[in-house]
């Protein structure tokens, strides 16, 4: 019987609350409740592009600003995939993606190495999407690739229109994370020499 990869992780501090639940394996349900909508609607390109169940309910100081909310969504959501792939026994572990949006058009590739490294390679200037800025795009990218510790590369190829931009950054990221933690039939084991992640 195919073990269930779901898992929860609840982080709460001074500036945040936040309670994750995913399911690997799912549909693209998703159950998205943070205070700031762009990053909702980002949650969301999560979900229904990796086919992974999502549910976050996230609270934190907006009055501030975005940061230390997308920081810790990003964070505890690494570290519940990190929890659901267990082992990372019969994963793919390698996953990439290119992909467009009408004039952007940007590569993900992720490797669930256990080791966290992060690359950044999307210039944008600072501005508002909504009231989200886009300079927390790299915050959370860089925020999931220390929770779940996976190389996470990004690069931008094309694109002027910020949303574009940063709205086909987390769909590439989704497609390349659901490329990574696939399970390969094939696979009997841990797919690295060292024999472990």
């Amino acid at each position: 019987m195919a073990r269930v990869r779901t898992a929860h992780e609840h982080r709460a501090t001074k500036e945040t609350k936040i309670d994750i639940t995913v399911g690997l394996d799912g549909t693209g349900a998703a159950d998205i409740r943070t205070p700031i909508p762009f990053l909702s609607h980002m949650l969301d390109q999560i979900a229904r592009h990796g086919l992974i169940d999502l549910v976050i309910h996230a609270e934190g100081d907006v009055e501030i600003d975005g940061h230390h909310t997308t920081e810790d969504v990003a964070f505890t959501l690494g570290k519940a995939v990190a929890a659901a792939l267990a082992d990372k026994v019969g994963i793919a572990r390698y996953g990439s993606a290119t992909l467009p949006m009408d004039e952007a058009r940007a590569t993900c590739a992720i490797d669930l190495s256990g080791r966290p490294y992060f690359v950044w390679e999307v210039p944008m200037p600072k501005a508002k999407l909504g009231t989200w800025d886009t300079e927390l795009a790299e915050i959370f990218f860089e925020g999931f690739a220390r929770g779940c510790a996976c190389n996470l590369h990004l690069v931008l190829h094309a694109g002027t229109n910020l949303h574009h931009i940063t709205e086909i950054c987390f769909k590439a990221f989704a497609k390349a994370l659901r490329a990574a933690m696939t399970l390969d039939p094939r696979s009997t084991g841990i797919p690295s020499t060292k024999g472990s992640l």
